[in-house]
C-alpha cells in the first residue's frame, strides 16, 4: 500500500505482461501453480529493464534475484512474515510484487516510488534501507520482538556478498547465534566471492540438509549427546562439522552457531522453493547460501554488471545509457588531482570503502596498484587504516560518500583528530543527492565535522577550486577535509598541471556590492552569483569552514547591514551557525540570515527539485533576501 497518489504509469501499465498483471500482490502469486513462476520470472525482467532504461537507478542488482524475490515471496506468508533487504538495490523486484508494479514508471521521480525500500511506502517494506549490512541486526531485533510478543511469525534477512564482509553484519552474526533466535538468513552470493556452486549435487545436497530427516537426526543427535561425557560429545561434534565442511564453505557460520545449507543455484526454482519450504520449518538461527547471476536476464548487464549496476535512463535495445553535462564532474576532477598527486609524491596512498568508480578512482588504481586499498564495505577501518599509515609517514587520501563517512565518525575523532594525524578526507556527495534520496544524501558533514578539534574543512565553489583546496588539505600535516558535491560543476577549467594550494582560512570577494553580503561556503557558489547580481549584493565565497576567515567576517559585518550565509549542508551547527557563533563572541552587531537544508529529510527527486524545496535555489534566494531587506528596513538601530 503506497502513500504516494503520483505515477507515471496508468492504472493499465501492466497489460503487456499477462501475468504480472494478474499478481498484484503476494497473496495472488501463493496462488500461482509453481510452474508459472518462470514465465512470471521472465515478465518480471521485462518490465525491470523497460522501468529502469526511463528512470534510472540500480538495474543489475535486481535482475539477479528476481526468482529469489519470487521463491521467498510465495514461500513465505508476507507481509506478517518480514523479509528485511539489505542496501536496497536488489529491491525493485520486491516492490513490483508488492502492489507497486503498475508505479514503476515513476521510480525515483518527485513524488514517485523511491529507489529503497521505506517503510511508510509499503507495508511490505519492513525496514528501511540505504546503506549496507544492516539487515541481520534489524531482522534480529523483529524476531526477538516477535518472540517477547508471542507471535509465530518467520523473519527473513536477505544479504549480499558484499555487505556480508562488513563488520555490522559479523556483529549481528554473533549475537543472533548466541542468542539461538528464530531467524533465516540468506546470503546472495552475485559475485562468486565465497564459493562456487557446485551443479546438481550441491542442490540436492542442500535440499537434503534442510529437510525433516536431516534436522530431526541433528536436533536429536544434540539431545542424546548432552547425556554423554562432554569428550565424546565434543568429538562428535566435531567430526559433523568436519563431514560437512569437506563438501561445503559453511563452517564459518556454523562455528558462529548458525545451521548453514548451501550454496545452491539461486535462479533454480524447483531448488529454492523446496529448500525455503523447509527452513521455514526449521527452527533456530539459519543461514542459506544463494548463488546468483548479477544482471541476469539482460546480456549487457550480465557482460558488464559493474556498469550496469546503477545506471541513467538508457536504449534497452543498445544498452547506451543517456550523458548528462558535458563538462568534468567533481569526481572526476578529484580523480585527475589524485593521479597526479601521486605522480609527485611516493607516499600518497588512496583508500576507498568499496566505492572505487563512484569516487573516481579507477585511473588510480591502475596506474598505483601498489598505492591503492579498497577496503571493503567498511567505512569505519578505512579511517583507521589511513590513521595506521599516517602514523608511519604515509600520507593517506580516503575518498568516500559524505553520506558512508557518518558511520566512521567515532574513528574520525578517536583515531584521526585526536591524534592529529595527517589524513586527506576527499568527501564526494556533498549536500543533496537527487533521485538517490534521503539515505545518500550529504546532508551533515559540516555539522558533525566542524566540531571536532583539530580538522580542517573546506568546500570549493567550482571545479578548479575543487582541485587546488584538495592540494592544500594534502599538503596540510594534519586531518583535512574537502567536500564537492555530485556532478557537474559551473564549468570551470581545471588545468592539467599539479594546482597550488591556496591560503589556509582565508576566502575572498568575487563581487562588491551594497547593504546584502553574500557568504557562500561551497557549491552554491554559482547560484549566488546571479543572485548577487540581481541584488547588487556582495559575494564572498568563503573556502574555509574551519577555520573561519575571520577578518573577512569582520569587514562585511562593519560594511553591510544584512549578512546571508549560503550552504547546502543542514543549517542547524553547519557554516552559518558557525559564523553567528564568531559573531556572537565578537559582539558584532549585523542581521545575519541562514540559508541551509531545512531541519527534515527530503525525498528523492532531481537535485534541482530538492534545492527548490529548501529554498536553495536563485528563486528562493532572491525571496529570503527580500524578506529580509523588508524586515531590516524598519528596525530601530
Amino acid at each position: 500500500m503506497s502513500d504516494r497518489g503520483s505515477s507515471d504509469q496508468s492504472p493499465n501499465a501492466l497489460e503487456a505482461y499477462p501475468l504480472l498483471s494478474k499478481v498484484k500482490l503476494p497473496r495472488d502469486l501463493r496462488q500461482l501453480d509453481q510452474a508459472k513462476l518462470r514465465p512470471l520470472a521472465g515478465e518480471m525482467r521485462r518490465l525491470l529493464i523497460d522501468a529502469v532504461s526511463q528512470t534510472g537507478g540500480h538495474l543489475a542488482a535486481g535482475l539477479g534475484v528476481v526468482e529469489l524475490t519470487i521463491a521467498l515471496h510465495y514461500v513465505f506468508n508476507t507481509p506478517y512474515d518480514r523479509l528485511v533487504w539489505d542496501v536496497g538495490h536488489q529491491a525493485y523486484p520486491h516492490k513490483i510484487l508488492t502492489g507497486r508494479g503498475e508505479q514503476m514508471g515513476s521510480l525515483r521521480q518527485q513524488g514517485g516510488l523511491s529507489g529503497f525500500p521505506k517503510r511508510r511506502e509499503s507495508e511490505y517494506d519492513s525496514f528501511g534501507t540505504g546503506h549496507s549490512s544492516t539487515s541481520i541486526g534489524a531482522a534480529l531485533g523483529m524476531a526477538v520482538a516477535a518472540k517477547q510478543k508471542g507471535e509465530k511469525r518467520n523473519v527473513v534477512a536477505i544479504i549480499g556478498d558484499g555487505a556480508m564482509g562488513a563488520g555490522m553484519a559479523f556483529e549481528a552474526l554473533n549475537q543472533a547465534g548466541a542468542l539461538d533466535q528464530d531467524l533465516l538468513v540468506i546470503l546472495n552470493d552475485n559475485d562468486m566471492s565465497i564459493s562456487k556452486p557446485v551443479g546438481g549435487f550441491s542442490n540436492h545436497l542442500a535440499r537434503l540438509l534442510s529437510g525433516k530427516v536431516y534436522t530431526s537426526m541433528r536436533e536429536g543427535g544434540k539431545s542424546a549427546l548432552s547425556h554423554l561425557p562432554h569428550q565424546v560429545g565434543d568429538l562428535v561434534g566435531r567430526w559433523e562439522e568436519h563431514m560437512k565442511g569437506m563438501v561445503m564453505p559453511g563452517t564459518l557460520f556454523e562455528e558462529m552457531g548458525f545451521n548453514y545449507i548451501g550454496p545452491i543455484d539461486g535462479h533454480d526454482f524447483d531448488t529454492l522453493v523446496a529448500t525455503l519450504q523447509n527452513m521455514r520449518n526449521m527452527s533456530g538461527p539459519r543461514l542459506l547460501h544463494v548463488v546468483t547471476q548479477k544482471g541476469r536476464g539482460y546480456v549487457h548487464a550480465e557482460n558488464d554488471p559493474c556498469v550496469y549496476h546503477g545506471v541513467t535512463p538508457f536504449d534497452p535495445d543498445t544498452g547506451k545509457m543517456e550523458k548528462h553535462g558535458s563538462g568534468k564532474t567533481y569526481t572526476q576532477v578529484f580523480g585527475d588531482w589524485l593521479c597526479a598527486a601521486a605522480k609527485h609524491d611516493d607516499r600518497l596512498v588512496a583508500i576507498t570503502p568499496a566505492m572505487c568508480e563512484g569516487s573516481g578512482m579507477v585511473q588510480y588504481a591502475k596506474q598505483y596498484p601498489n598505492r591503492y586499498y579498497d577496503v571493503g564495505i567498511a567505512e569505519q577501518h578505512a579511517l583507521t587504516f589511513a590513521a595506521g599509515l599516517a602514523c608511519e609517514g604515509l600520507k593517506p587520501v580516503v575518498a568516500i560518500y559524505s553520506t558512508f563517512l557518518q558511520r566512521a565518525y567515532d574513528q574520525l575523532i578517536h583515531d584521526v583528530a585526536l591524534q592529529d594525524l595527517d589524513v586527506t578526507l576527499a568527501v564526494d556527495r556533498a549536500g543533496q543527492v537527487g533521485a538517490d534520496g534521503a539515505t545518500h544524501a550529504g546532508s551533515f558533514d559540516l555539522s558533525y565535522a566542524r566540531s571536532i578539534p583539530n580538522m580542517v574543512i573546506m568546500a570549493p565553489g567550482d571545479e578548479r577550486e575543487c582541485s587546488r583546496l584538495l592540494q592544500t588539505a594534502y599538503d596540510y600535516p594534519g586531518p583535512a577535509l574537502v567536500r564537492y558535491p555530485r556532478g557537474s560543476g559551473p564549468g570551470v577549467d581545471v588545468g592539467s598541471s599539479l594546482p597550488a594550494r591556496l591560503p589556509i582560512g582565508e576566502g575572498e570577494i568575487r563581487r562588491n556590492g551594497s547593504r546584502v553580503a553574500i557568504l557562500v561556503f561551497g557549491s552554491l557558489l554559482a547560484t549566488a552569483q546571479q543572485v548577487a547580481e540581481h541584488v547588487d549584493a556582495t559575494l564572498a565565497n568563503m573556502r574555509f569552514i574551519k577555520p573561519l576567515d575571520e577578518k573577512l567576517i569582520d569587514k562585511l559585518a562593519g560594511t553591510h547591514q544584512i549578512l546571508i550565509t549560503l550552504e547546502e549542508n543542514v543549517v542547524m551547527g553547519g557554516a552559518g551557525s558557525a559564523v553567528n557563533e564568531y559573531l556572537a563572541s565578537s559582539g558584532r552587531q549585523v542581521r545575519v540570515l541562514n540559508l541551509g537544508l531545512p531541519d527534515r529529510y527530503l525525498d528523492h527527486a532531481s537535485h534541482q527539485q530538492q534545492l527548490s524545496e529548501a529554498g536553495l535555489d536563485s528563486e528562493g534566494i532572491l525571496a529570503a533576501i527580500e524578506r529580509a531587506n523588508r524586515e531590516t528596513k524598519f528596525q530601530v538601530v
